[in-house]
């Protein structure tokens, strides 16, 4: 048993118990969506690193946090999730608390250097960044690779409607550079 928090004087405790996916009941309601893209990301996570976060349902197995990390277990074929089952919540506090666990992730920032550093040192290691979640253009923006591509020429074409010379004649507009 897990300790979760204090409640009206009283201790909440928890365990993770394994629970089979067809068992779970998605939030009809849910407000957060999940792309392809992303729950490929988070399958790709849990082959890494393994199941580091039960999925929370409410007594009945209606998923309160966890509809992502759900569609990549099925993407991944598994049959059951460790879940911790959260009986103490009123209906409120349950639709509450599935929109409080996304979007209070939402306001957390990024200390950029530490980031940097964290993630040179993972590349250095050959660490596959990929799973990490960001994409190729936010990693080379992170890493500054995107300062080392190959500065614009300058020779570019010139739109004689927009290209303006150094200097006009006042009486007939006839424009021409002064050097």
């Amino acid at each position: 048993m897990v300790d979760l928090a204090e409640n009206n004087g009283g201790r909440m405790t928890a365990k993770i118990e394994q629970v089979q996916i067809a068992d779970l009941i998605p939030y009809a309601r849910n407000s957060r969506t999940h792309s392809d893209a992303q729950v490929a990301q988070i399958a790709a996570s849990i082959k890494e690193f393994g199941w580091t976060n039960p999925v929370l349902i409410d007594a009945g197995g209606g998923i309160i946090a966890g509809h992502g990390r759900v569609l990549a277990a099925r993407k991944l074929g598994m049959t059951d999730v460790p879940c911790i089952r959260l009986d103490h919540l009123s209906d409120a506090q349950k639709r509450a608390l599935i929109i409080a666990d996304n979007r209070l992730a939402l306001s957390a920032g990024w200390d950029d250097e530490m980031l940097r550093v964290e993630l040179e040192d993972l590349a250095d290691a050959d660490f596959d960044l990929d799973v990490l979640g960001f994409d190729d253009d936010e990693l080379a923006k992170l890493l500054g690779e995107d300062e080392l591509a190959a500065p614009e020429s300058s020779s570019k074409e010139i739109d004689p409607d927009d290209y303006k010379m150094g200097c006009m004649c006042p009486k007939c507009g006839f424009e021409f550079d002064d050097k």
